[in-house]
């Protein structure tokens, strides 16, 4: 099962879905998967993912993606819902960003190193980088793929 958290208009969803994944879809606006309700291997779950404890306490995921969405209490959270072997792979906006406009409140954008440091030593960390990057549009992002070398996401 593939966590898709912060979800959006549900491009990740569609493309794990079509791979063949089972998979749950969560934000706070889900309006924009319609055509996913009602597909066997989709959970749509319509959260506040901000708006008080951990909503997915105790739910265990083999894959979670996180893309343009930054809340930094659930750094250490991701971890424990990710199940032994479990990929965790997560991108989003960084400092630098805001010389490109869109995304520039720095409570927003990550700091140099700042995935790096929330997840290596917890997870196996295959892949990181922080980069300026011109396409699709310009802007300064941080991403992460790392693995769960153990830990259990069942509590």
């Amino acid at each position: 099962m593939i966590l898709d958290l912060a979800c959006g208009s549900g491009r990740h969803s569609r493309y794990l879905t079509s791979l063949g994944y089972r998979l749950v879809a969560v934000d706070i606006d889900v309006s924009g998967l319609e055509d996913l309700r009602g597909v066997e291997t989709v959970e749509i779950v319509e959260l506040d993912l901000e708006g008080g404890d951990w909503p997915l306490r105790g739910r265990g995921f083999d894959g979670i993606v996180v893309t343009d969405y930054l809340h930094r209490p659930h750094l250490p959270l991701l971890i424990d819902a990710l199940r032994p072997e479990g990929v965790l792979i997560y991108e989003t906006f960084a400092k630098g960003n805001e010389k490109h406009g869109r995304l520039s409140n720095p409570a927003f954008l990550l700091e140099p190193g700042e995935l790096l440091d929330a997840y290596a030593g917890r997870l196996r960390v295959v892949a990181y980088e922080h980069a300026a990057e011109a396409l699709p549009r310009p802007a300064v992002r941080q991403r992460i793929c790392a693995v769960n070398l153990g830990r259990r996401a069942d509590r």
